[in-house]
């Protein structure tokens, strides 16, 4: 049931994505502006930060495991399941940013395409997006980190956790990204970048096997197993040594197919999405091959 919770879950959470519907990151930045005290101080803040998340978490593993030993009470469960992985699954406000994007590049307006996508870009991404492949690299990055930390890691942390732990794990990027005490991010971004590390190997790897492994092997191996580098260059390096046709190498692409550089930005969009479909469907089948084994129920 587990595995069958989640692949509706995800099934559900995909179509309000496709219309634009439920945007969970407007739930998170509501959610730590109620629960920012009125007259904070640091210490305050950063401990009604990791309460905020902590103590919904507590709670949510007690009802959960309650709800569990009582008659058809497992049925409930589920059904709760169901519905904290609808809300902490999901970026419905990304298929507009990507539409337009393209169209932007398609049209070879390289100044609308960085005003479409200057929102979702961090600070430093911003400064340093001066050439469309470096806006490019910065965009496709922060697409990727986005599905991987909204749908990936959550499915991951449900599975090895229940939804407790996937609702910690949310919270905690919530922290990270929406928290009113700037200095207090890096600490939520640090526990992150923690609990994303063997999730994003996870995914580098499938990312392999999603695509072309000689290449991954090849490039990959390297950051794989590395404490220090961050899981958004991980995925960058697997995604890049796993695709084929220069999808995210654009300086190449454009000293060896001039002719064809304001489809660039489409098409690469377009092999990252279909990479990470891939990708989807080989955690899928992993994940039915351990209920068939009986490790998974």
């Amino acid at each position: 049931m587990t595995f069958i919770t989640l692949l509706l879950a995800y099934i559900a959470r995909r179509g309000l994505d496709n219309t634009r519907r439920l945007d969970p990151e407007v739930f998170w930045d509501r959610y730590c502006k109620a629960a920012t005290p009125a007259s904070p101080n640091r210490g305050t803040l950063l401990g009604r930060g990791v309460a905020a998340v902590l103590v919904p978490s507590l709670l949510l593993i007690l009802l959960d495991s309650s709800l569990r030993q009582v008659s058809y009470g497992f049925l409930l469960g589920y059904g709760l399941d169901f519905v904290f992985l609808v809300v902490l699954m999901g970026m419905p406000a990304w298929r507009g940013r990507l539409e337009a994007y393209g169209d932007a590049w398609q049209s070879g307006d390289m100044q609308a395409a960085w005003h479409h996508v200057k929102g979702c870009l961090r600070e430093r991404e911003r400064h340093s997006a001066t050439t469309p492949e470096t806006l490019h690299l910065a965009f496709s990055g922060r697409f990727m980190t986005t599905v991987f930390e909204r749908y990936f890691l959550i499915m991951f942390w449900y599975l090895v956790g229940g939804i407790g732990v996937a609702f910690l794990v949310r919270g905690v990027l919530a922290l990270r990204d929406h928290w009113p005490q700037a200095a207090a991010r890096p600490r939520f971004a640090l526990v992150a970048e923690v609990l994303a590390w063997l999730p994003a190997r996870l995914l580098a790897f499938s990312f392999g096997l999603a695509g072309d492994l000689s290449g991954w092997l090849d490039q990959s191996r390297r950051y794989f197993l590395s404490f220090t580098v961050k899981s958004e260059m991980v995925l960058m390096t697997a995604a890049n040594s796993a695709l084929t046709g220069f999808a995210l190498d654009p300086i190449r692409f454009a000293r060896l197919h001039p002719d064809e550089w304001l489809a660039f930005g489409s098409r690469s969009l377009m092999a990252v999405r279909n990479l990470l479909n891939r990708s989807l469907l080989v955690w899928i089948c992993v994940l039915a091959l351990l209920v068939i084994a009986g490790i998974l129920k």
